[in-house]
């Protein structure tokens, strides 16, 4: 991500308009509880940011997809975009959703994490391979399908799809990190 100054930071509480007003209310009233990250920037266009947050809100709180796999989809998503404000905001959620330390630490690192159960290795390949080749294999897709179920499948893809869009929004707003932990940084030869 391009260092610098947040492009996009919060507007002072008495330039919001009507609109803005109403969807910080009902993002702040929701299980997020205030606006934060991504969702400083999306408030430029209200309606955008409340339909986006109602479907982050569906996949992070209400999906049928194990919560660790939930967060490691996320993690994954931060690592493709180097994008710091997720990775340090989801890290202590994938610690205590149960995702291993190691597994976390080599997709860090941008590389396929060792000594995965099968769902975790599906998990991993399935976002992998859709990344790399911008689809998925009969073999990937099966062994996905064996591990997560149909419904688990598309929580997955529409889950990276989400993150996705998030991470190009804040890298383009250059919105800051919350905390640490920093996401790794990659020599120039790792870096996508």
């Amino acid at each position: 991500m391009t260092p610098g100054p947040d492009r996009l930071p919060m507007p002072p509480p008495d330039q919001l308009t009507p609109a803005q007003r109403r969807a910080v209310e009902e993002i702040s009233a929701g299980p997020r509880g205030a606006i934060m990250g991504p969702f400083v920037p999306l408030l430029r266009s209200p309606e955008l940011m409340t339909r986006l947050q109602k479907t982050g809100e569906y996949l992070r709180f209400h999906k049928t997809l194990p919560p660790r796999l939930f967060e490691m989809c996320v993690l994954f998503v931060a690592r493709r975009w180097n994008q710091q404000f997720e990775w340090s905001f989801h890290y202590p959620i994938a610690l205590a959703a149960g995702l291993e330390p190691a597994i976390i630490e080599a997709i860090g690192l941008d590389r396929r994490p060792e000594g995965m159960d099968a769902a975790t290795a599906a998990t991993w390949d399935l976002l992998d391979e859709l990344h790399r080749t911008k689809a998925v294999s009969d073999e990937v897709y099966a062994r996905a399908l064996e591990a997560l179920g149909d419904r688990g499948v598309v929580e997955l893809v529409a889950a990276a799809g989400y993150y996705t869009t998030l991470a190009m929004v804040m890298n383009t707003a250059r919105t800051p990190a919350p905390a640490e932990p920093a996401l790794p940084r990659l020599s120039t030869s790792e870096a996508r």
